[in-house]
């Protein structure tokens, strides 16, 4: 009884998280970490952050990948299901609903102002995710450096219109911590040897 109650919850919660977050992956992070973490408490907020990094690393959109780790993390592979359905479900509904029905969408006047606003706010939604994100990385250089380049990569890209991936970031940055801890770990024990 109560896996069925945990699996009703997982459905509604995630087609809920799908019905009312537009922008995809990086906007639905602050309503999954809300939801997720701090209502529910399903997962922690080092999981969230490492869910996240996985979700990116990984294909398929963001928000479904996590959905799938949380369904899993409750309810094993049903919940991991359950979970992805959820978040699928409304978007497809609304999707097929205007390919169906509306043939110019996109050209009526008021969706296109709606639009236009819902732009905004998905921007906002991302910056809130990099804040909360931020707030909640180690406090070591390394990863602030790792942050900091990315970040002027990134920046440089958009105001040059450069062509640069997020896996080759990521993957640069991988290569790099390794890089650092493995000259730390050899330090440490050349330094021990020669005590």
């Amino acid at each position: 009884m109560k896996r069925n109650q945990t699996l009703l919850d997982l459905l509604l919660t995630f087609m809920k998280i799908g019905l009312f977050t537009f922008g995809g992956g990086y906007a639905m992070i602050p309503v999954i970490s809300s939801i997720c973490v701090e209502q529910k408490k399903w997962i922690s907020h080092d999981e969230m952050m490492d869910i996240t990094v996985i979700a990116e690393s990984t294909p398929g959109p963001m928000a479904i990948n996590c959905a799938t780790f949380v369904g899993y993390q409750q309810a094993g592979f049903a919940g991991s299901v359950i979970a992805t359905f959820g978040i699928v479900l409304p978007s497809f509904t609304v999707i097929y609903a205007i390919s169906r029905f509306l043939d110019h969408f996109l050209e009526i006047t008021v969706v296109a102002s709606m639009l236009k606003g819902i732009k905004l706010a998905v921007g906002l939604l991302i910056l809130d995710a990099a804040v909360a994100m931020l707030r909640k990385m180690p406090k070591k250089p390394l990863p602030r450096a790792i942050m900091l380049g990315s970040f002027t990569v990134m920046l440089l890209a958009g105001f040059f219109s450069w062509r640069v991936s997020s896996i080759s970031l990521m993957l640069s940055a991988a290569v790099v911590s390794l890089g650092v801890s493995a000259w730390s770990s050899m330090s440490a024990r050349k330094d021990g040897a020669e005590q």
